[in-house]
């Protein structure tokens, strides 16, 4: 009988989807009731294993296999979920590792494995009711930002520490997870591709070379507002028309970028009525690409774009940084290792970046050697109930995954 028995996670997955999924999607929001109930389903699966099973400070929850080495491989995945969600994004990466953990269990039934092996379910990486994303993997790499976390509040009202608290976690402490990555040798993350790049290309895996940076910013055109009826055209300070000018050269300056994404995803004005020219018009534009130079540069030619259609309307402009991340490019042997984990799963491979963020992110910025694989998304699409995978190509990113994680494991030990 094989030790790995990928059908074994597909239908483990439909059995999550049963048991906390509705005719919306899925339904484990972090820090929620149906969220401990699927957390308590996987503690069951992992009881039959032996293994050590605890939550750090942050509340992610941890399984360790300890091997003949302390220098350790850590699998991560999540089982929190957006609010009508799929029933892949995060619980898959879970899932295929705890298949993996158990075929090193089995294996290693005599003698201790030649390292240690821990699977983390992440908590709350999704950010989907506090607007937090990685929370509980940025608490362990160290890189939360505390006074920001505090503060921040649910549509109740709800604060993330009050939350917290109701499911056993100190904010306070939580960066004292950081100590489960003492012996961190290499991280691994399986995920839907959550685009259509596999799609098109008719593929079942690719490996993933890193996250995007983002620049996220509010852009905020200030005019002057004048009656529609009785203000002629050429004398008018419109906010918006400088607006939207920007929004068809950032789909040019993306396309200059070679690989970069720009968004313009919000748009506010006023005074907001039909009888008034624009004053004010707020817009957001996200930015990504996974070179740094080209972010960088992307960004100052939208903000000498902004700048010039600003001055063609007789406006201002004015830039507020939201957020910013790093590019974080994953290692490149690991990347080699995945890449030949997939090719003799399937016969190719293809390399791509990750648009979305993962908690794989986090671990790279925190020093872990990190890869990820991705798996193809039917339709492109996720966060949605309709996000899907053919069981085929399920099956076959466990087996690849089981692949990458054997292979890492004997870059480890070369290593030491």
């Amino acid at each position: 009988m094989p030790l790995l028995d990928p059908k074994r996670t597909v239908a483990e997955l439909k059995e999550l989807r049963a048991l906390t999924g509705d005719e919306h999607g899925a339904q484990r929001v972090a820090f929620t009731a149906t969220w401990l109930k699927a957390r308590a389903w996987y503690r069951e699966k992992l009881q039959a294993l032996h293994v050590e099973v605890a939550p750090d400070a942050a509340g992610n929850l941890w399984a360790t296999l300890p091997g003949a080495s302390p220098r350790t491989l850590i699998i991560g995945g999540h089982l929190d979920s957006v609010p009508n969600g799929g029933w892949l994004d995060g619980c898959l990466n879970l899932l295929a590792g705890l298949e993996i953990l158990r075929r090193i269990h089995a294996q290693y039934r005599v003698k201790k494995p030649p390292v240690t092996v821990r699977l983390v379910d992440w908590a709350d990486e999704e950010g989907a009711r506090f607007g937090k994303s990685l929370f509980g993997s940025s608490a362990c790499s160290g890189s939360l930002n505390m006074d920001e976390a505090r503060a921040l509040r649910d549509r109740d009202g709800i604060t993330l520490p009050d939350a917290l608290r109701d499911v056993g976690i100190e904010f306070d402490i939580v960066k004292e997870s950081g100590a489960e990555l003492k012996n961190a040798a290499a991280y691994l993350e399986l995920h839907i591709e959550q685009g259509p790049v596999l799609l098109d290309l008719d593929l079942p895996l690719g490996a993933v070379l890193g996250t995007f940076g983002v620049e996220r910013h509010a852009i905020t055109f200030r005019g002057q507002a004048a009656h529609s009826g009785s203000t002629p055209m050429n004398r008018r300070k419109d906010a918006f028309l400088a607006a939207a000018k920007l929004a068809p050269e950032i789909y040019e300056i993306a396309r200059r970028s070679g690989g970069g994404v720009c968004t313009i995803g919000s748009c506010t004005t006023k005074p907001g009525i039909v009888t008034s020219v624009v004053e004010e018009c707020r817009v957001t534009l996200d930015q990504r690409h996974l070179d740094p130079v080209a972010l960088g540069r992307m960004l100052a030619e939208a903000r000498a774009a902004s700048e010039r259609f600003a001055r063609e309307g007789g406006v201002t402009v004015a830039w507020e940084r939201l957020w910013h991340i790093a590019p974080r490019p994953f290692h490149p042997e690991l990347i080699a290792l995945c890449d030949a984990a997939i090719t003799e799963t399937v016969g190719v491979s293809h390399r791509l970046p990750s648009g979305p963020l993962h908690d794989a992110a986090e671990m790279c910025g925190a020093g872990v050697p990190t890869v990820m694989m991705f798996v193809q998304s039917l339709h492109g699409i996720s966060h949605n109930k309709i996000e899907d995978t053919k069981e085929e190509h399920l099956e076959q990113c466990v087996a690849a995954f089981d692949r990458l994680a054997e292979k890492t494991i004997g870059w480890i030990v070369a290593r030491e």
